[in-house]
Parts: C-alpha cells; sequence; structure tokens
C-alpha cells in the first residue's frame, strides 16, 4: 500500500507521535512507566491472592 493512501488514524498516529523524537521518547518512557505500575500492581494482587494466610500482614495480629 503506498504511502499516499494512508488513513487518516495513520497520518494522526504520525503526525501527533512519531514525527517529533522528543515526543516519540517521551512516548515510549511514559508507556513503559504506565505498564509497569499496571503489572507491578497486578502481579501483587496475584501473588497475595496465592499466599493469603501465609504473609506477615495476614498474621501480624497474632504477634502484637
Amino acid at each position: 500500500m503506498p504511502a499516499s493512501h494512508a488513513t487518516g488514524l495513520t497520518r494522526t498516529i504520525y503526525n501527533t507521535i512519531f514525527k517529533r523524537n522528543s515526543v516519540f521518547v517521551t512516548t515510549v518512557f511514559a508507556g513503559a512507566l504506565a505498564f509497569e505500575v499496571v503489572y507491578d500492581s497486578t502481579t501483587d494482587k496475584i501473588w497475595d491472592n496465592l499466599n493469603k494466610g501465609k504473609q506477615w500482614k495476614d498474621i501480624k495480629h497474632k504477634y502484637e
């Protein structure tokens, strides 16, 4: 498909993100940060669910 037939969405993405290197790099870093936050909170919830009752935060009331 020739570049002249680019859709409006493709052209908009190019003009807003890829055209300037500074915006592209900022977008990459922001996306990586957002992914890390979501991944970290999701894996923490899974870990807490699998180990419920075995962690210090679950049993510390017995020892205080």
